[in-house]
């Protein structure tokens, strides 16, 4: 995959996510789940209490709250251009966390819900990023 940006180190493009990113592509969030206790990990990565097997990439609800963020000012590269991005932490609703970033919302807060959307930010290069949940649409109640 080529990018006009780099991606954050921690969610490159590798063959262990590759089904990830497919689903990205997609516009379906998937998360690593261990087919022994269902504990979701993101990156894909081995259980914490049984280990690599066995795990599978399964579907989840895009959905979560965020729990921290900072604004870029910083410009490490010129192919980000644009206002200062924000660097998120989304805790998602299936347990795993998420650097991200949180689009659309006029001012970010700590616990507020949001909902996976997607970023075509090249030819055939999908990336997460999250939107602010209508808290009437939010039926999870979390």
């Amino acid at each position: 995959m080529s990018a006009p940006r780099p991606y954050p180190g921690d969610v490159a493009p590798d063959r262990a996510d590759a089904e990830f990113w497919q689903g990205c592509r997609e516009r379906r969030f998937l998360v690593f789940r261990c087919g022994i206790c269902g504990r979701a990990v993101w990156p894909a990565g081995g259980c914490p209490a049984h280990g690599m097997a066995p795990m599978a990439w399964d579907p989840a609800s895009g959905l979560g709250r965020l729990r921290t963020w900072t604004v870029v000012h910083q410009r490490y590269a010129t192919s980000f251009a644009g206002p200062p991005p924000n660097v998120a932490l989304v805790e998602l609703d299936e347990g795993p966390l998420i650097h991200t970033t949180v689009v659309g919302a006029d001012r970010l807060r700590i616990g507020m819900r949001v909902r996976a959307d997607y970023d075509e930010i090249a030819p055939d290069v999908v990336i997460p990023v999250f939107r602010p949940l209508d808290e009437a649409d939010d039926t999870l109640g979390a």
